[in-house]
């Protein structure tokens, strides 16, 4: 099994900046795509950023220029820089870690950007 583990969410002003991480622990032997989705109450759970093992990186067309997503493979943790929030970033953000062909989901963390 493998336990994923978010911080960093809160409540920033617009124009604010965030960093969440996720740290991934447990049985761990290949991790492949690590990333970010994020979803408001009554819509569906829409990709924020996603990395893949060797780096590439790809970005919801909302955040793209403005929020940037890496790892540290070493801690099994994935990070995401959030800069220029808007109030409409408002959502729980999910980190998602996959683990050779299975993938896991963290609980939730709340960022809120208040106008």
């Amino acid at each position: 099994q493998v336990q994923l583990v978010e911080s960093g969410g809160g409540l920033v002003q617009a124009g604010g900046s965030l960093r969440l991480s996720c740290a991934a622990s447990g049985t761990i032997f290949s991790i492949n795509a690590m990333g970010w989705s994020r979803q408001v109450p009554g819509k569906q759970r829409e990709l924020v950023a996603i990395i893949t093992s060797d780096g590439s990186t790809n970005y919801g067309d909302s955040v793209k220029g403005r929020f940037t997503i890496s790892r540290d493979n070493a801690k099994s943790t994935v990070y995401l820089q959030m800069n220029s929030l808007r109030p409409e970033d408002t959502a729980v953000y999910y980190c998602r870690v996959v683990v050779g062909v299975s993938a896991y989901w963290g609980q939730g963390t709340q960022v809120t950007v208040s106008s």
